[in-house]
């Protein structure tokens, strides 16, 4: 019995109990949650049911929880029904019943833990967005591995999720980013405002190399050629560097796109046009906190250039003509007053401001030996992507960028990562399925074939208290990435893999699971290889859900 279908039988159980005081059932909610104990003394599961509809339904919690006690114990799967201090309604399983979840794992293969949570949804998720005038530095390295998991996380509920990279290539970085190839090119300083480091001067020669007599055309030519080719160059790295690192997008918007096909004219008209762009000393000003944001915001400045708000409100427009019925931006950890502007350009445009979502990640820091790490060999001061993954490899990178929320500053300790042991977090969750793996295969050179869906085996045989926390585990994975979808929070299966891989190896060091020497197989040994096939499933199914490798050897 999975945790859902034990919510389903304790609110029909609950109607039933209702509908015998003549309450209506109105008062209880749309779903029933389904909780673990933490002692697990108290039982294989709980519910506070009682104690949240007692109220609504004039009765007294406990007597209410009594009631529904008496009403789920006589199930099919539930041994025992009790209730705990005011209320709490405590659950045990028969053994077999708790087998029917390895029998699910293994007809659902690597589709388990997948729902329909988000089906019909079409989410446009845009996510790193660097501009293009350097490599990508660690926030935007957590938000590739984020992001991309992300992305997993929603298709795995039944969303249609397009991943977006936006290139902020119009604007004043841009002529930065130019100035500074060209005085690379020439051999001299980065201008004060420019940027430096050795991806400038090797992009700048990369350009020469093209175009050989770059320097010596007129000032605009010379301009365009190195925006042009330097513009691509750098785009070709962050494409590769990101696809190296496991993330790739299915669109690479082009902000300039937007200005030269006349899109932000368009927004900006039709803007003007509703009465919510003002014009007031000499500029052009956005409603915005007419909708939620603190203040108006410029969109065309004095000199009818458009400031970068416009590209915005051009940018929103698209994802919504494309057919997005939800838009989420995430953004650095000094982004956060786009969260209203965003959020306020579509109310201006008379949508719903619920179809912009803004995801917030906060600073990402490196340590070693108990030291900040601060240099980089391309980038001058800034640590990058490839920094990190020369560090300590693509899975211990990104597992690690993934498995905190992305509320907090995460400092990375890197004599950590590139520890192969149990401190390790990434290795503990990678050996297990390693280990489980290792099983199998002398499952089969001993003969033992796989049990297909396990339709065979007898699962109350699996009696000892570590295999039914296993299974209990197990049967809270499809919860897990629902959650996760729901609160866009990935990092919540990467915790849940931890304590799965920590399940299974308190059971690896009690319960044996192949025969030795001349002993025969058992039906034990049978139930036991559906379980162990059922977690390293379970953990396959989970890393792929990060974009992290599930090895069969370590």
């Amino acid at each position: 019995m999975t945790p859902a279908a034990l919510a389903d039988l304790v609110r029909s159980s609950a109607v039933q109990v209702l509908a015998a005081r003549g309450v209506d059932d109105a008062v209880l909610p749309e779903q029933v949650t389904i909780e673990r104990p933490r002692n697990p003394e108290h039982g294989d599961y709980a519910t506070n049911l009682a104690l949240q509809v007692a109220k609504k339904a004039g009765l007294k919690p406990r007597e209410f929880a009594e009631a529904l006690a008496e009403a789920v114990a006589g199930a099919e799967g539930v041994s025992a029904a009790e209730v705990a201090g005011p209320g709490f309604l405590n659950f045990r399983l028969a053994a077999d019943a708790q087998g029917e979840l390895v029998r699910q794992v293994l007809a659902g293969g690597s589709a388990f833990g997948r729902g329909d949570a988000l089906a019909g949804r079409r989410i446009n998720l845009e996510f790193v967005s660097a501009n293009p005038t350097g490599p990508i530095h660690l926030g935007g390295t957590r938000w590739a591995a984020v992001g991309d998991a992300l992305g997993r996380v929603l298709a795995a509920q039944g969303a249609e999720v397009t991943r977006e990279y936006y290139f902020n290539d119009a604007g004043a970085q841009i002529d930065r980013f130019v100035r500074s190839l060209i005085a690379a090119a020439k051999g001299e300083h980065a201008p004060e405002d420019g940027y430096a480091g050795g991806y400038i001067s090797d992009i700048a020669a990369e350009v020469i190399k093209a175009e050989p007599g770059a320097l010596s055309l007129p000032e605009n030519e010379r301009h365009e050629t190195f925006r042009r080719i330097g513009i691509e160059l750098m785009f070709t790295q962050i494409r590769q560097s990101l696809h190296e690192f496991g993330t790739d997008f299915d669109v690479y918007f082009h902000e300039n796109s937007l200005h030269q096909s006349g899109a932000v004219d368009a927004a900006v008209q039709q803007l003007k046009d509703s009465g919510n762009l003002y014009l007031a000393d000499g500029a052009w000003w956005l409603r915005s906190s007419e909708y939620g944001d603190d203040k108006d915001r410029v969109v065309l400045k004095t000199d009818g250039n458009p400031a970068y708000i416009a590209g915005d409100l051009a940018y929103f427009k698209d994802k919504r003509n494309r057919g997005f019925d939800l838009c989420i931006y995430m953004l650095g950890a000094d982004h956060h007053g786009y969260i209203a502007r965003l959020k306020a350009a579509a109310a201006a445009f008379g949508d719903d401001p619920g179809t912009v979502e803004v995801l917030i990640g906060q600073m990402v820091n490196l340590v070693s030996d108990g030291k900040p790490v601060r240099m980089s060999k391309r980038a001058g001061t800034v640590i990058t992507l490839e920094d990190l993954v020369e560090a300590v490899g693509v899975d211990p990178a990104r597992y690690e960028l993934i498995r905190y929320s992305v509320d907090s500053t995460l400092d990375i300790d890197l004599d950590l990562l590139r520890k192969h042991s149990n401190d390790n977090p990434v290795y503990y969750v990678q050996y297990a399925h390693a280990r489980l793996s290792s099983l199998q295969r002398s499952a089969d050179d001993l003969g033992l074939t796989r049990t297909g869906s396990g339709a065979d085996v007898d699962f109350g045989l699996l009696t000892l208290p570590v295999e039914g926390e296993l299974v209990r585990t197990i049967g809270e994975f499809p919860g897990v990435t629902r959650r996760a979808a729901e609160m866009r929070e990935p990092h919540r299966v990467a915790r849940y893999l931890e304590e799965l891989a920590g399940a299974y190896h308190k059971f690896y060091t009690v319960g044996r699971v192949l025969p030795q020497g001349d002993e025969e197989a058992t039906p034990l040994t049978y139930a036991r290889l559906a379980l162990c096939e059922a977690v390293r499933q379970v953990l396959a199914n989970g890393l792929s859900l990060l974009g992290v490798s599930a090895p069969e050897r370590m």
